[in-house]
């Protein structure tokens, strides 16, 4: 198969022809049909996160199944899927408590480095998120993917596997945003615009959503965004303020800074809560009025919104089919798989919303 191979942190991929394994046990062969360039992968490829190299970049993903390993239960050849990095075991102390998203198995979710699934001339390519979607197959473990209906168009249903997810999981499993309530937004990529349609879907009163461009804001409106801040243009926690008298039950942030981590903290009112969904850069420290906490504020992370993909992406999936839920808005671009560099050059200017590399081209 034809696949993206990051050789050094910095440096542009090669398009290489590399060899994949035959399924295991419990493993699937999946064609690759779609794959969503997210900024996460970006993170890893300037080298701010490591990663055992070289390896095939690339998790957020849509296929249809080629083939299957033994004991494989849950599909067959034919059926559609969407992928998430989120690969669960169903039996660690996490998953049956809810929590599959951070699942403590390293025999399903393997530690970076640790899958012998694909090689390049005899030499090993470590398998990213467990997934690796910059290839035309992925050789995956059953519990990484979702069957969903064949007429769901398989590039929209690529975004769901990790940045709506992330953004709409957010807002219904992390924060339980109630019915008529003010929300915050601040960034306004492919994960904020995301925790817009969440919002929305979960009935917030008011949404207001924070960026530095114009274009992502009037996107931001499509989506359902009631109120728009231009960072650039306003102290945008003194907008938060005066436009609310007092400041918001929720907060998101998705851009991943200490100035805004910060921002979403402090829009707070009394017995507010900001959810942190960004990637900071290893070491980075917060640092919070002391004295906010005396009202109840709260703050949280949120690992890929932290969801329950089997029964999230379907039911996320079945919003955008009923036009409840816009995902034909967040794709930017469809690419070739040979313009993958290119691509991330754009995620680095900090333009678009979502590039999709189609795998037929």
């Amino acid at each position: 198969m034809r696949a993206a191979v990051m050789w050094q942190p910095g440096e542009a991929m090669t398009i290489e022809t590399v060899e994949i394994g035959k399924p295991a046990a419990r493993e699937v062969l999946i064609r690759t049909a779609f794959a969503g360039v997210c900024h996460s992968d970006l993170h890893f490829a300037d080298g701010t996160y490591p990663h055992p190299l070289p390896y095939i970049p690339g998790h957020e993903s849509s296929g249809i199944v080629e083939a299957v390993g033994a004991d494989v239960t849950y599909v067959k050849p034919g059926d559609h899927v969407v992928t998430c990095l989120s690969v669960f075991c169903g039996c660690c102390p996490q998953c049956v408590t809810g929590h599959p998203n951070l699942c403590e198995s390293v025999e399903v979710k393997l530690p970076a480095g640790k899958a012998q699934r694909m090689w390049l001339g005899g030499k090993l390519m470590n398998q990213f998120a467990n997934l690796s979607s910059f290839g035309e197959q992925m050789l995956v473990h059953e519990n990484a993917l979702v069957k969903i209906r064949p007429e769901i168009p398989l590039d929209r249903a690529s975004l769901v596997g990790c940045g709506v997810l992330t953004g709409v999981g957010a807002v219904i499993h992390a924060a339980k945003v109630k019915p008529g309530s003010t929300v915050v937004v601040i960034g306004c990529g492919g994960v904020g615009l995301s925790v817009v349609s969440g919002a929305m879907l979960a009935g917030a009163g008011r949404i207001i959503a924070v960026d530095r461009l114009d274009t992502k804001l009037a996107l931001a409106k499509q989506l359902g965004a009631t109120d728009v801040i231009n960072a650039t243009e306003t102290d945008p926690v003194a907008a938060v303020m005066e436009m609310t008298d007092g400041g918001v039950p929720y907060a998101f942030e998705a851009l991943g800074l200490k100035s805004t981590a910060e921002q979403s903290f402090a829009m707070l009112r009394p017995g507010g809560l900001a959810t942190i969904l960004g990637m900071f850069k290893p070491g980075m420290k917060l640092e919070l009025e002391s004295s906010s906490f005396i009202k109840d504020r709260r703050i949280q992370g949120s690992s890929m919104g932290s969801n329950q993909f089997r029964v999230d992406i379907p039911n996320i999936l079945e919003y955008y089919m009923q036009g409840r839920l816009k995902l034909d808005l967040l794709i930017t671009s469809r690419i070739r798989l040979e313009q993958v560099n290119e691509a991330f050059a754009n995620l680095q200017a900090g333009a678009p919303v979502r590039q999709v590399i189609d795998m037929s081209q």
